[in-house]
């Protein structure tokens, strides 16, 4: 059985160099703070500290196996997400990020499989590139934001995407950003603490309340960080459709099949909200995921896995099996 954590992030210096020749305006550039943590500015905008496993892979190797984790999941970075950039170089700056993932896991394909990112602003070529992406590259899926620029994830125009992820049968991990509430939430770090699992469960109310889900029945989607709020109030959602009417807009029957199709990763950070999430989904709908490197994530995500009061078939299946069956890996 191998370990294989589907959710990390990875930024290379190669691939910032290739972003710099592409536009030196949103590039991302690297300030050393010490051995082990850089400043990473995208396009004007700081994040502190981006640790060295981020850009570094030798040093990711250490992480990793420091972690007990034999197989990373790689994905962009969301500060690279580029979303609210020019279509045309969206699509260039994605395409970019995803030969270089993709590059990695030909050097690496015992560590490493890939997912993409894509140019969400621009629908259709966010399709074409997800199709680029399995078909050419070898991708897994993509990992997308949870908005784009402010628009949700049932956005008519998104229609493409959703045809071709499903037709792909690619594994989509919704990944917070650019999250709602923003100005109410700028003490104690509630902006990523409450604002990104919140934006996490604005999409996926969307999409099961926008009928994506139901359209698109063999769409695999994962929620991060386990899935926001999204396991806690899914009661409140059934009892809401069953009394108001506004829910049943789209959706023309109870939406807890919709719901039941969610996977979540194990980004809980307490064992017993984590037990709480295996329990009530089921072993076969959670992931283990550590979001390597921010230190929001975890080093302890197999530990954390291991140590749940269930059975080993179970721990199993979290920790290896429902990957190699989601993303063929």
């Amino acid at each position: 059985m191998r370990t294989i954590d589907i959710h990390t992030h990875v930024l290379t210096e190669e691939t910032m160099g290739l972003l710099q020749k592409e536009s030196s305006k949103i590039a991302p550039k690297l300030t050393p703070i010490d051995a082990d943590f850089a400043v990473l500015d995208v396009a004007g905008v700081p994040y502190r500290p981006f640790p060295r496993g981020g850009f570094d892979i030798e040093r990711r190797f250490a992480d990793m196996a420091a972690a007990e984790v034999e197989v990373q999941v790689l994905s962009a970075t969301p500060q690279t997400y580029f979303y609210d950039q020019d279509p045309s170089l969206a699509v260039a700056c994605a395409a970019l990020q995803n030969d270089q993932i993709a590059k990695l896991t030909k050097a690496h394909p015992e560590r490493f499989l890939g997912i993409a990112t894509l140019p969400m602003q621009a629908p259709q070529r966010a399709a074409d590139e997800l199709t680029r992406a399995v078909r050419t590259l070898g991708l897994r899926g993509a990992m997308i934001g949870s908005n784009v620029q402010g628009r949700n994830l049932d956005d008519p125009a998104l229609e493409p995407l959703w045809t071709e992820a499903a037709a792909l049968g690619a594994f989509m991990i919704v990944h917070p950003m650019n999250v709602a509430g923003a100005d109410r939430m700028r003490s104690y770090y509630l902006n990523n603490l409450i604002g990104n699992p919140l934006d996490t469960t604005i999409a996926a109310a969307c999409l099961v309340f926008g009928g994506v889900l139901e359209r698109h029945p063999n769409l695999k989607v994962l929620l991060v960080h386990g899935g926001g709020f999204v396991p806690y109030q899914a009661g409140r959602w059934v009892h809401g459709w069953q009394v108001r009417g506004e829910p049943k807009v789209n959706v023309k029957q109870s939406p807890q099949p919709w719901i039941d199709r969610f996977y979540y990763d194990t980004i809980l950070h307490a064992r017993p909200q984590l037990e709480f999430l295996v329990s009530s989904v089921g072993p076969a709908r959670v992931l283990l995921g550590s979001d390597y490197p921010y230190d929001m994530g975890t080093g302890e995500c197999v530990r954390q896995v291991k140590a749940l009061s269930i059975g080993a078939a179970d721990k199993a299946k979290v920790l290896c099996d429902n990957a190699v069956a989601l993303l063929g890996a």
